[in-house]
């Protein structure tokens, strides 16, 4: 496992391009390396908007055929189900030298890389350094005033709790986020908070959100609310605003 750059380590982390085998190394140092959580934390964040605008688009086996014969000493299927060597002849197993273009490792991170380019292009259609805009967004404080975490409204089922402070949550409870859209419809969950983090919500579908929309976070029961309405202390609650 890589140590030496750990904010290139979390990256790739986050975007899933490790080898199995350091990925475990990975989630086994992360309980007790504070520069390591802090590094995953603030990639996870930046990919945000990244994961919140794709749309996974499935690639055809066609488009793989058509891939795969290009990738140097690596075997091809032919039209007649056989397999062919493209370029030098490929060495026998078990005598691949570390530096060997043809290692599974090589071959992961080429289809890795492609797989990756086909995404965005067909998901994004527009610059990676547009961030989407939430529609509204809220400062929640606790009792005394304090701002513990902000969250922002993108509408269309999606949510962005951010933490300020680190809330303590008990053995066998979770942090539940909720709105009240109307006092008609009364308040809604957005979500769970499984860690205390910030985290990306997937809320159900609810109209609009609206300047002055009340956000808040509660203490619940482990897997959340029994009754679908707020039952345990607010840790900290807020009025939305219209971004400028």
């Amino acid at each position: 496992m890589r140590v030496d750059d750990v904010h290139t380590l979390a990256d790739d982390y986050v975007l899933g391009l490790l080898e199995q085998a350091d990925e475990m190394a990975v989630e086994a140092e992360l309980p007790h390396n504070i520069d390591l959580q802090r590094a995953v934390a603030s990639a996870r964040d930046r990919f945000l908007p990244l994961d919140m605008t794709v749309t996974p688009v499935a690639v055809s086996a066609t488009l793989w055929a058509q891939i795969e014969p290009r990738l140097g000493g690596e075997q091809a299927t032919v039209a007649d189900g056989t397999r062919a060597t493209s370029g030098a002849q490929a060495s026998p197993i078990g005598h691949q030298t570390a530096n060997d273009n043809a290692a599974t490792r090589w071959r992961r991170a080429a289809f890795g890389g492609m797989a990756a380019t086909l995404l965005l292009a067909a998901g994004l259609g527009f610059s990676l350094t547009r961030t989407p805009e939430p529609v509204v967004v809220a400062v929640l404080v606790n009792e005394n005033g304090t701002a513990q975490a902000v969250v922002e409204d993108f509408g269309s089922n999606r949510a962005v709790v951010r933490l300020l402070e680190d809330l303590a949550v008990p053995a066998g409870r979770t942090m539940q986020v909720w709105t009240l859209p109307s006092r008609e419809m009364g308040p809604v969950s957005l979500g769970l908070l499984d860690e205390a983090r910030s985290a990306r919500l997937n809320p159900p579908s609810l109209p609009r959100p609206q300047n002055a929309q009340l956000y808040e976070i509660t203490l619940e029961p482990e897997g959340g609310s029994p009754t679908g309405r707020p039952t345990g202390p607010i840790l900290a609650k807020g009025l939305a605003r219209l971004p400028r």
